[in-house]
């Protein structure tokens, strides 16, 4: 007889997931979470959605939470450090003149 270890993400008495890694049940559920928390700002929105197509809709944007974020460079700096160099050329070059 073999022993199986299972973690079960259950939410509001419904069993969502079950794991055989703790470290995965636990981010689950953390996406769960974020999940609920959209859901709760979505319920304010101006667009009226009825409670299956909000749920969907707070799960899908938690799951895509990275693209939502979008990019994380800096395009300001490296625009001003590239000017910066250029400026530091062009003051040895009136350097070398003078």
């Amino acid at each position: 007889m073999a022993v199986e270890v299972q973690y079960r993400v259950v939410r509001n008495g419904i069993e969502k997931m079950i794991f055989t890694n703790k470290k995965e049940a636990d981010a689950y559920d953390r996406l769960l979470d974020q999940a609920e928390h959209i859901e709760t700002v979505l319920e304010g929105a101006p667009v009226a959605l009825n409670e299956q197509d909000r749920e969907a809709l707070a799960l899908y944007l938690a799951e895509n939470q990275q693209a939502l974020a979008g990019s994380k460079k800096k395009p300001v700096k490296a625009a001003g450090k590239q000017s910066t160099d250029a400026g530091n050329e062009d003051n040895k070059a009136v350097k070398a003149v003078a």
